[in-house]
């Protein structure tokens, strides 16, 4: 390699480091620091891995890591439970406190990143995330298919986005007419005109630098919230997305204070169904209806937090 090539990566790390903020003592404005953030990433985005796990993974010297662990014992935000098959070997999970403290930085980081590209024309983050995704292929194994996507806040376009895929994609997947893309825009246009900031969001999930999947929570009542188009790209389904959607959803209704989660779905959505019942909701009301072309039966489903 020439040294101007070596020069250029140092320069452009000093530069980036810089830019992301991992030289300063904290990250993300909580008391944690870069490697103690991205330990807690793991715990959360992990099903009860081991310490030896958590080391491999991250490539940290175990003496580091396991201080960093007994830190986020102190603090209850991690807890251990010993293998039914092995007592020697103990499992590792954030504490609701833990999960808590996660969200926040996750939701900082999400804002952070946003906020760094925000300015820049949609090319020039498409080639961005392009050079992204290249220096990571050149450099190592591509990311895994859970590590592949984030969720941020919508910008500027996302909406109708939002509103042009549903009417796509519920045509070509069951053959619904234009009342449908009608009926999202509504909700859209609804949620932006009331947005309540401390009440509701929307996400968006993005994967390859390409919108992948979207969600709203909104405000049905003082205790009751609303989940309302979840939607995620045929391109991106099988990597977890329409479950992290529906997890964004409950944590940010739990942390508003709502007691139930409502939301209005159609029984011939299968996938949708199986994530609503794999985070606790129940079945509570079925009704047949004509609408958007078609005899379907209408369901309402409820999660109690």
């Amino acid at each position: 390699m020439s040294q101007g090539a070596v020069a250029a990566i140092r320069r452009f790390n000093r530069s980036y480091t810089r830019k992301i903020g991992v030289l300063q003592e904290h990250v993300y404005h909580r008391p944690l620091s870069l490697a103690e953030a991205r330990v807690l990433y793991e715990l959360a985005n992990r099903e009860r891995p081991t310490a030896s796990e958590l080391a491999d993974a991250l490539a940290l010297d175990r003496g580091y890591l396991s201080r960093i662990l007994k830190g986020f014992e102190h603090r209850n935000l991690l807890r251990r439970t010993d293998g039914s098959d092995d007592r020697r070997k103990s499992f590792l999970a954030l504490t609701a406190k833990g999960k808590r403290e996660f969200a926040r930085i996750n939701e900082e980081s999400n804002r952070q990143v946003a906020a760094m590209i925000g300015g820049l024309p949609r090319g020039d983050q498409q080639r961005m995330v392009t050079a992204m995704n290249t220096i990571e292929s050149l450099l190592g194994p591509p990311a895994k298919s859970d590590d592949a996507f984030i969720i941020r806040p919508p910008a500027p376009g996302d909406y109708g986005w939002a509103i042009e895929r549903h009417g796509s994609l519920y045509a070509q997947e069951y053959g619904w007419n234009e009342e449908f893309e009608g009926l999202v825009a509504e909700i859209v246009a609804r949620f932006i005109k009331k947005f309540d900031p401390k009440r509701e969001r929307c996400w968006i999930a993005e994967r390859n630098g390409q919108n992948a999947g979207c969600v709203f929570l909104v405000r049905r009542s003082d205790h009751v919230a609303q989940l309302r188009c979840l939607l995620v790209e045929p391109s991106a389904r099988g990597h977890g997305i329409g479950d992290r959607l529906v997890q964004e959803c409950i944590r940010f209704a739990g942390e508003c204070g709502y007691r139930k989660i409502m939301l209005w779905t159609n029984d011939i959505l299968h996938a949708a169904r199986r994530i609503y019942e794999k985070h606790g909701f129940k079945l509570t009301e079925e009704e047949s209806h004509r609408s958007f072309g078609h005899d379907l039966i209408g369901q309402t489903w409820e999660l109690k937090l």
